[in-house]
């Protein structure tokens, strides 16, 4: 009974986390204005509460899948975009790059920066995904 206690104590405590960080820097609204899509704020709603659920459940549970290598390539591109303009909102939210940027003396150079955290980003992924590591 202790354990179902903790691990719903917890799960709550996760959940609260995870809804605040999501209104209270309105990562959402950010996120469809970066993407230029304000017709279809309550998909992108819907959609991330449905992910968070699904995923949950998947977890949960422990369900396994054996998918073609096709069909997972697809979810991971997909998911890649997905959590990259997630993170864009956030960073464009909290004004990160400029910050940066200004610490780094790099004002005039902002787009030079981005461009190797992204290219950097890619690499790293594309390393971790092809090497296993």
């Amino acid at each position: 009974m202790l354990v179902v206690l903790v691990g719903l104590g917890w799960g709550v405590a996760v959940g609260s986390g995870f809804v605040a960080f999501i209104t209270v820097l309105d990562i959402v609204p950010r996120l469809t204005q970066l993407t230029n899509a304000h017709q279809h704020i309550r998909k992108l709603e819907w959609a991330l509460v449905s992910g968070a659920l699904f995923f949950t459940l998947i977890d949960f549970y422990q369900i396994k899948t054996s998918l073609p290598v096709l069909v997972t390539s697809v979810y991971g591109l997909l998911a890649g975009v997905f959590v990259g303009t997630l993170a864009a909102g956030l960073t464009e939210a909290l004004n990160v790059f400029p910050i940066i940027a200004k610490r780094l003396h790099m004002d005039g150079s902002l787009l030079y920066l981005l461009m190797a955290m992204v290219f950097g980003k890619i690499t790293g992924s594309l390393l971790q995904w092809l090497l296993h590591l």
